[in-house]
């Protein structure tokens, strides 16, 4: 019987949330980079890609919005946000600017074409 008591403690507690499903949250911290032109945008993604340059950096080169200190948007609140960019940035994992988790293809919007990365939900 002792056996069956300690059973549960060595499940991995993400088998009940299942693999990859995020967690519902109603705001998040998310960094972008904002590019009017595809190109532009092009370019900074082979930076994150092939250079591994931190997504901070990268936004700091090529961003061409007020975000443009390393990307930061803040906390955003659902429903704040153009919907193609909402719906692509509540799809992403959390993760850092040395090592982010992106939208790859970039999101276009009416303010052109972004790369978003999400760093804490809630």
């Amino acid at each position: 019987m002792g056996k069956k008591k300690s059973a549960p403690q060595t499940k991995d507690p993400d088998d009940k949330k299942g693999k990859g499903k995020l967690k519902p949250a109603n705001a998040i911290l998310v960094r972008h980079i904002l590019c009017e032109k595809h190109a532009k945008i092009m370019e900074a993604m082979k930076e994150l890609k092939e250079e591994k340059v931190p997504f901070n950096k990268v936004a700091e080169k090529y961003s061409e919005d007020k975000a443009k200190a390393g990307g930061s948007l803040g906390w955003m609140n659902r429903g704040s946000m153009v919907g193609t960019f909402q719906d692509a940035a509540f799809a992403l994992e959390p993760s850092t600017v040395t090592s982010p988790n992106y939208t790859d293809p970039p999101v276009k919007t009416n303010f052109g074409y972004h790369i978003i990365m999400v760093e804490g939900r809630k």
